[in-house]
């Protein structure tokens, strides 16, 4: 499994190596010992969480407040438009806005520190979507920024899809960095 960087601090892309044959293939999806190589351990309280979404689907822009949680997300099957924002005031890569295909031909699937707005669309008629997070969720660490914010500027590559009241009433980026 390869592990690269990305444009934004602390994010990785684990790239795994399918092997394929005519009885389909096989894949690791995640490898402890290779996190932990590249400094993820996502802990003994880890929540998987799965999401399905329909095509044009836009789910985001969600984050957590306090001591943020960290995941590692990829998409089980078909395929997504992943988006993510750095709202880590300290991080050199602050306001970063960063876009990765994750699908269930490649398999990849990123680390996601603490501290960063996430989102995503599917792109295909459905797309399944795996969280492993650091710990479980707590509701009332939620923050969110509007999918279509003007500050953030995010080219979200279909015809927006359905989109949930929550993601709809989603304040804006200036709102969140004003409140730290």
């Amino acid at each position: 499994m390869e592990v690269r960087t990305t444009d934004i601090d602390g994010v990785l892309l684990f790239v795994p190596t399918p092997f394929r044959d005519g009885r389909g293939l096989f894949t690791r999806t995640f490898d402890t010992a290779i996190a932990a190589e590249h400094g993820v351990d996502l802990g003994p309280r880890a929540q998987d969480s799965q999401s399905r979404s329909w095509r044009g689907t836009v789910r985001g822009m969600h984050g957590r407040r306090g001591r943020g949680e960290a995941k590692l997300v990829r998409a089980a099957h078909g395929a997504v438009h992943d988006v993510l924002v750095d709202a880590r005031p300290s991080s050199p890569t602050f306001g970063v806005v960063a876009a990765f295909r994750l699908d269930d031909e490649d398999f990849h699937h990123l680390y996601v520190p603490p501290g960063l707005l996430h989102g995503f669309q599917a792109l295909t008629d459905v797309a399944d979507v795996c969280y492993r997070i650091d710990r479980p969720h707590d509701p009332s660490e939620d923050v969110g920024v509007a999918h279509d914010d003007p500050d953030l500027a995010i080219a979200w590559p279909l015809p927006l899809g359905p989109i949930s009241d929550r993601d709809r009433a989603a304040g804006s980026w200036a709102e969140l960095v004003a409140t730290g």
